[in-house]
């Protein structure tokens, strides 16, 4: 078995490694990001003391893994449409969004004080492809039905939400026919699908896998799990 070891900021920015990955242009978006959580993110609760050290590889590397499939699932899509549910401070949505500049974001969280971290976050990052709707899942959902001008989504991404079962149920709906949903995982994504398959289908979702998706050199790779919508 393959043994990583997390890499600090510091060792991060200094091989450049997070420029390679991200690209010229996301990556100077990206580094506005890390500064604004480096200063504020303990103490707003967005992030974990423990993670002050290492935000590059454990929150913006391991949500930019997600972009190629993010990619792979728009092909050939006239309008790119994302919704990006729980974004909380902003992983993935923010970094896919920068990644992306040509996608149509819209980041779905019921906290007001996190709407907040993420309205300042886009105004600093200048994201114009990004709109914020402070609502749950549920209440996204029942928007759909209610306002005709609230569309599904091409691709629905999230990040460690809630378990599968409920997961599938707050999201797919969302998803388009012929999209998908994209969640970042942890190491328990093939258990949680395999417990999670009526719920899933129950939702209209098809074809439950996992992907391990790579974060970087010599970094801890991410899980994705990919459902495809009927």
């Amino acid at each position: 078995m393959v043994e990583y070891v997390v890499h600090t900021d510091v060792e991060i920015e200094e091989s450049g490694v997070a420029e390679q990955i991200l690209g010229d242009t996301a990556f100077t978006v990206c580094q506005l990001f890390h500064v604004k959580l480096s200063k504020e993110g303990v103490l707003r609760g967005i992030i974990g003391p423990r993670d002050s050290e290492i935000l590059w590889e454990r929150h913006i590397l391991n949500s930019a893994a997600i972009v190629p499939f993010i990619r792979q699932a728009a092909a050939g899509r006239k309008r790119k449409t994302v919704a990006d549910v729980g974004s909380g401070g902003g992983f993935p949505g923010l970094v896919a969004a920068a990644c992306l500049p040509d996608y149509e974001f819209t980041l779905i969280e019921p906290m007001e004080r996190r709407c907040s971290w993420l309205q300042e976050c886009i105004g600093l990052m200048q994201l114009h492809n990004v709109r914020i709707l402070r609502n749950r899942a549920e209440e996204a959902i029942a928007r759909m039905h209610t306002d005709h001008s609230f569309h599904s989504f091409t691709v629905v991404t999230c990040r460690a939400v809630a378990p599968m079962k409920r997961l599938s149920a707050w999201t797919l709906p969302l998803v388009a026919s012929q999209g998908q949903l994209i969640a970042l995982k942890g190491r328990s994504a093939q258990a949680e699908i395999e417990k999670s398959s009526a719920a899933i289908a129950k939702s209209g979702g098809f074809r439950p896998r996992v992907v391990e998706a790579t974060v970087g050199p010599d970094m801890d790779p991410t899980h994705v799990v990919i459902i495809d919508k009927h």
